[in-house]
């Protein structure tokens, strides 16, 4: 019996790591951006402005690549737990952009708008998003 627990133990580990180390191709539509100013209150967002780009999520290589008209490379530093709430589920990965700068990296599904997703870029200053095809 114990040989069976261990075996689904390690069976259950390899799933998880499995799911980890999966690959995720995103298409954005449009990008806006907030920034914080002198006194530390963050801007409304922009209008959003068209931004057809490819996005990568690369679980084996633990980076994630925005592949913009300057390509932006993020190393993925850790995998954030999923959450999910009634109306979002929300995927975070903390970063370290190409520049060393760290960053927060949120996915969130929105359920109530017909699992819309959007694809957030959090520094301390700045902040994007971009609207993801489904």
């Amino acid at each position: 019996m114990k040989y069976i627990q261990l075996f689904l133990l390690f069976l259950t580990m390899g799933f998880a790591s499995q799911a980890t180390a999966q690959t995720f191709t995103l298409r954005t539509s449009s990008v806006s951006y907030s920034e914080k100013n002198q006194i530390g209150k963050w801007s409304k967002w922009s209008d959003f402005a068209k931004a057809d780009l490819i996005i990568t999520i690369d679980g084996k290589k633990n980076r994630i690549v925005v592949n913009s008209p300057t390509i932006q490379v993020f190393t993925i530093k850790s995998y954030g737990e999923k959450t999910e709430t009634d109306k979002d589920v929300i995927t975070p990965f903390e970063c370290v952009d190409n520049n060393g700068s760290k960053c927060n990296i949120i996915v969130i599904t929105r359920k109530n708008e017909g699992n819309r997703m959007q694809f957030y870029i959090n520094y301390s200053e700045v902040k994007f998003v971009y609207n993801i095809y489904n």
